[in-house]
C-alpha cells in the first residue's frame, strides 16, 4: 500500500459527485450485474458522476447486503474482484465496512456456535435477566436472541436482528481482524469507506452503548492506521443521530472521520417544500461548520434507507416532525419505529422515494411541476458546501415501488426496486417519461457545478435572507477567484428577490449558469420551484 492522490485538502472538489447504487442495479441476460452497471454508468454519468459507492456487493444473509457472510469475497450473483477493479478504472469507488455485525451464517459466528475456541470471543454474550433499559434501540426489534451454541443456550447481542450479530471489539483478535479488511478494501481500490452503523460498535451495560468513547477511539484507530499507510482513503461515518452527535466523528478534525452524512438535510429540505418556507432550513443551514479543512459534510437527501427524522430533533418541533410523518403516509409511504428505553416506540425513519415525498402520486399536479419541484430540492443539496452524495434512483427520477413492500414485507423495499437494462434505456430516450425528464437537467447540473471551483466542497458559503421562500446560498471558491449566488424557491407561487450588486461583487451582468441566459442584478423573480445560479458574466 502506497499514498497516491493529491494533497489531502484536495482529495475532494468541486468536481466530485458520488453515486449510491447497489452492484445489482441494472441488469440485463447473460452478462454479470457488475459488468452491466459499469457499461450503463460509463455510457451515462460519465463527466457527472466521479465516485461509485457500490452498497455491500459481498455474500449475504439478509438485509439486502448488510448482514455479510464473508467481508472479502464478492457475491457471485453480482460478479468477481476483477469487474469491481474495472469499475474502479473508471470511477473512484466507495465500499460500505458492515463491521458493527456480521451475518449468523458467517463462519465467525458458525465457529461461535459449535464451540470453536477461536472465535469464543468474537460475539457479546448476556445473562438473562441483566437490566439493559438504557440500550439506544434503533429498532422496535428485541436487543438479545437466544442460540444454542455447544455450550448450551446463550443470548447474544444482536442490535439490529438476529441475523445480524455484533461483534466483540473488547477483544483485541476482532479488531485486528476487521483492520485487516479495511486495508484488504484499500488494495481492491476502496477511496472511502463507509463506516456503517458505526455509533453502536462499543458495547458497555450500564450505559446507552451509542457513541462510546471506546467507539470513538476506534474509529482514530482507523483513521491512523490508513493515514499511515494508505492516507488517499478517506473514512466516512454513518450515523443517524441529532446533528451535534452526528459531528462528533469529525474528532479534532484531523483524527476520525473526514466525512459524516449530513441527515438533518433529506427532512429539513421536506420540511421547507411542504411549508413553501424556507426559513427553518435556512436558519440551520446558517450554523454550519467544520473543524479543519480535512473535513466536510456528505450532502445526500436520498439513500437504500429511509428518511431519518431522529437528526432534526430540537430543529423541528414534533408537530413539524409529525406533519412529515403524516404527509408520507398520505403520499403512499410507510413509518419505521424504534424502541425507547422506557418500551415507548416513536418514529425512526420515512420509508418513500424522495420523489414521491415532494409529490403525491395520486395528486394529479402537471407531471412538469412535479419535476421542478424535484430538482430544485436536489439543486439545494448540490449547492452546500460539502460533498453530494445521490442515490441511483433519485439520478434516474424513481417513483416508489409499494408493491415490493407487499412482497418482502419490509418497508425500506419501496426504494430499492432494480432496472432491467432494456427498459432503463428506453424510457431515458423517451422524451415524454419521467426518467427522461429528471435525469438529463439532473446531469446538467453535476455538470454545471463541477465546472465552477466556488462549490469546492470546503469552500466558504453564506446564507442569505432574501424572502422565506427562498433558499439562497452565496458560495465562493476556497481561493476567492469565483462567487456563485444560489437561488431556490420552494414555493409553488412566483417570487421577487433583490440582488444587490455586491454580492457577487459585480455591478455588470450576470449569468444564470443553470438555465442559460444573462440579467443584471437588482429585482429578480423566480418562478415555482426554480432554481437559479448566478455567476458574473
Amino acid at each position: 500500500l502506497v499514498e497516491k492522490g493529491p494533497a489531502r485538502r484536495d482529495r475532494l472538489t468541486e468536481k466530485d459527485a458520488v453515486l449510491i447504487t447497489y452492484g445489482d442495479q441494472v441488469t440485463e441476460p447473460g452478462k454479470r450485474p457488475l459488468v452491466t452497471l459499469t457499461e450503463v454508468l460509463e455510457a451515462y454519468v460519465a463527466n457527472a458522476i466521479t465516485v461509485v459507492h457500490l452498497l455491500p456487493f459481498f455474500p449475504y444473509s439478509s438485509d439486502d447486503g448488510f448482514s455479510v457472510i464473508d467481508y472479502t469475497a464478492v457475491n457471485p450473483d453480482l460478479g468477481t474482484w476483477e469487474d469491481v477493479e474495472r469499475l474502479g478504472r473508471r470511477f473512484r469507488l466507495m465500499f460500505d465496512a458492515v463491521i458493527n455485525h456480521i451475518s449468523a451464517q458467517s463462519r465467525w459466528f458458525q465457529g461461535f456456535l459449535k464451540g470453536n475456541p477461536e472465535y469464543a470471543d468474537y460475539f457479546i454474550t448476556v445473562e438473562e435477566g441483566t437490566d439493559l433499559s438504557m440500550v439506544v434501540r434503533p429498532r422496535a426489534l428485541p436487543l438479545l436472541h437466544r442460540f444454542r451454541t455447544a455450550e448450551g443456550e446463550k443470548w447474544v447481542w444482536t442490535t439490529f436482528s438476529a441475523d445480524q450479530v455484533d461483534l466483540n471489539y473488547a477483544n483485541p483478535e476482532v479488531l485486528l481482524r476487521i483492520v485487516e479488511v479495511l486495508l484488504f478494501y484499500v488494495e481492491k481500490g476502496a477511496e472511502i469507506i463507509r463506516l456503517d452503523a458505526i455509533a453502536y460498535l462499543w458495547k458497555k451495560i450500564g450505559t446507552p452503548c451509542i457513541h462510546l468513547e471506546e467507539t470513538h477511539r476506534v474509529v482514530k484507530l482507523f483513521r491512523a492506521v490508513l493515514d499511515e499507510v494508505a492516507p488517499h482513503v478517506l473514512l466516512i461515518t454513518e450515523t443517524n443521530v441529532p446533528h451535534e452527535e452526528n459531528v462528533s466523528y469529525f474528532g479534532n478534525g484531523y483524527d476520525e472521520a473526514q466525512l459524516v452524512y449530513q441527515f438533518p438535510l433529506p427532512p429539513l429540505v421536506l420540511h421547507a417544500f411542504h411549508t413553501g418556507e424556507a426559513t427553518r432550513l435556512s436558519a440551520w443551514a446558517a450554523g454550519l461548520t467544520t473543524p479543519s479543512d480535512e473535513t466536510t459534510f456528505f450532502n445526500f437527501l436520498a439513500s437504500h434507507d429511509g428518511i431519518g427524522v431522529r437528526p432534526v430533533e430540537g430543529i423541528l418541533s414534533p408537530d413539524e416532525i409529525q406533519a412529515l410523518v403524516d404527509r408520507t403516509l398520505a403520499h403512499g409511504g410507510y413509518v419505521s419505529y424504534k424502541t425507547n428505553p422506557d418500551g415507548t416506540q416513536s418514529v425512526y425513519e420515512l420509508n418513500i422515494s424522495y420523489f414521491d415525498a415532494l409529490s403525491d402520486p395520486k395528486g394529479g399536479e402537471p407531471l412538469d411541476l412535479q419535476v421542478r419541484r424535484f430538482l430544485t430540492s436536489q439543486a439545494i443539496m448540490l449547492s452546500l458546501a460539502g460533498v453530494p452524495g445521490i442515490y441511483v434512483h433519485s439520478l434516474f427520477g424513481s417513483r416508489g415501488d409499494p408493491e415490493a413492500v407487499e412482497r418482502t414485507g419490509h418497508h425500506r423495499a419501496i426504494n430499492r426496486a432494480k432496472f432491467r437494462r432494456d427498459v432503463l434505456e428506453r424510457e431515458l430516450a423517451d422524451l415524454t417519461s419521467l426518467r427522461h425528464r429528471v435525469f438529463y437537467p439532473y446531469r446538467n447540473l453535476l455538470r454545471v457545478r463541477a465546472a465552477h471551483p466556488a462549490f469546492h466542497p470546503n469552500g466558504p458559503q453564506q446564507v442569505l435572507s432574501l424572502h422565506p421562500a427562498v433558499f439562497a446560498l452565496l458560495r465562493a471558491a476556497p481561493d476567492g477567484s469565483e462567487r456563485v449566488l444560489c437561488l431556490h424557491n420552494v414555493s409553488g407561487t412566483d417570487v421577487e428577490v433583490r440582488i444587490e450588486p455586491r454580492v457577487l461583487s459585480s455591478a455588470g451582468v450576470l449569468r444564470d449558469l443553470v438555465g442559460g441566459g444573462t440579467l443584471s442584478a437588482g429585482k429578480i423573480t423566480l418562478e415555482a420551484y426554480q432554481t437559479v445560479w448566478l455567476g458574473v458574466e
